[in-house]
C-alpha cells in the first residue's frame, strides 16, 4: 500500500525554491517531488469541473489529489438536505479522474454526533462519490467506540490531527484501511515547523501502519511562513530509511 505526503495546497515557498525544478506552473513544479495534496479552497467555493481536469493533467500519473467537502454540506446543511450538493461536488471534481483521492469530510467544532442522520449521509456519499471519505469531527462526541463501529462499517476512516481538541483525536480511527493524518503545527497552529525529532517519530508510526497493509497520507497544514513544506521533504527523506513502499 502506498504512503502518500503532501500539504495543504501547492504554493512552493521562495525560501525553498531550489528544491523544485525553475520552469512550470506551482503545481507542476509541486508535482515533481511531492505524491499528494489536499485541495481545501473547495471548501469555501466551487471549482469547475474543467479546472479538476487541468490540474489532474498538470501531475504526475501516480498523483493523488484529496478535496475538502464544501462547508455549505458540512458547517451549514450539516448533513441535511444536501443530496444535490454532493452530486454537484463528485461531478465537478470527477475531472480529477483516477487522480481523486480520498474527499475530507471536517466538521465544525460544535457539530454533535447525530446518530442516524450522519451514518445516513457517509452512506450515500460513499455511493455517490465512489471512492474515500476520510472524516474529520471535532466534537467530542464523535470518539465513542458506537461511532467507531459506524465508521467501520461505512468504511470511512477518521482523521487523526495534531493539535488535537482531546487525547483519541491524534490517533486515526474508524475504518483501517486508511489513515489520514492532518498536521497543522505546534505550538502555534499554522506557524510551528516540526522539530526533526517529531517528524521522525511520525515516519516511524506511518511505517508501522504501512506494514500493516493500510494506506497513509499525511498533510502538513503548517503553511503560513512554509513550514509545511520543509517537514514534508523532511517526512520524505524520513521514510527512505528501509521502511517499506513510499510513493513520493
Amino acid at each position: 500500500m502506498p504512503i502518500r505526503i503532501g500539504v495543504a495546497g501547492w504554493s512552493v515557498p521562495s525560501k525553498l525554491a531550489a528544491e523544485f525544478p525553475s520552469a512550470g506552473t506551482h503545481l507542476e513544479r509541486y508535482g515533481t517531488r511531492f505524491s499528494a495534496v489536499e485541495i481545501n479552497s473547495s471548501f469555501y467555493r466551487p471549482h469547475q469541473q474543467k479546472t479538476y481536469v487541468r490540474w489532474a493533467a498538470s501531475v504526475p500519473p501516480d498523483f493523488r489529489f484529496s478535496i475538502k467537502l464544501p462547508k455549505a454540506i458540512t458547517h451549514e446543511q450539516r448533513f441535511v438536505g444536501c443530496q444535490d450538493l454532493v452530486t454537484r461536488f463528485a461531478e465537478e471534481t470527477s475531472g480529477l479522474g483516477n487522480k481523486r483521492g480520498p474527499i475530507l469530510v471536517q466538521l465544525p467544532p460544535n457539530f454533535a454526533y447525530p446518530g442516524e442522520i450522519a451514518e445516513q449521509f457517509l452512506h450515500d456519499l460513499k455511493a455517490i462519490i465512489n471512492g474515500p471519505v476520510v472524516l474529520e469531527p471535532r466534537h467530542e462526541s464523535w470518539f465513542q467506540p458506537e461511532v467507531d463501529k459506524m465508521l467501520k462499517r461505512q468504511h470511512v476512516s477518521r482523521v487523526a490531527a495534531d493539535p488535537a481538541r482531546f487525547a483519541s483525536a491524534a490517533l486515526p480511527g474508524g475504518w483501517n484501511g486508511l489513515a489520514y493524518f492532518r498536521l497543522h503545527g505546534s505550538p502555534r497552529i499554522y506557524e510551528s515547523l516540526y522539530s526533526v525529532e517529531t517528524v521522525q517519530a511520525h515516519a516511524n508510526s506511518v511505517a508501522a501502519l504501512n506494514a500493516c497493509g493500510t494506506d497513509v497520507w499525511t498533510i502538513y497544514d503548517n503553511t503560513t511562513f512554509g513550514a509545511a513544506t520543509q517537514n514534508t521533504l523532511e517526512l520524505i527523506e524520513a521514510l527512505k530509511q528501509p521502511h517499506g513502499h513510499l510513493m513520493d
